[in-house]
């Protein structure tokens, strides 16, 4: 299923206001708890990298070079 940021917006929403019910177009949802509000936010955030990265539009972390030196014995 492919998700909107809106979506996202809404359930991080949601998770701060402390809703648990939303809807969404013509669909309502009620959340259990708020470790399923936040198990859906995870799923939502990873599909749309996943789509980004699809796309081709994804942002690279960037890389980090971690330099140590030390003297010798």
């Amino acid at each position: 299923m492919a998700y909107t940021p809106e979506q996202l917006v809404a359930l991080e929403r949601a998770l701060a206001t402390g809703e648990q019910r939303l809807t969404f177009g013509d669909r309502t949802v009620e959340y259990r708890s708020v470790e399923e509000l936040i198990a859906a936010i995870d799923v939502v955030r990873r599909a749309l990298q996943e789509q980004e990265i699809a796309a081709g539009t994804a942002k690279r972390r960037p890389r980090r070079v971690v330099v140590s030196t030390g003297k010798a014995t």
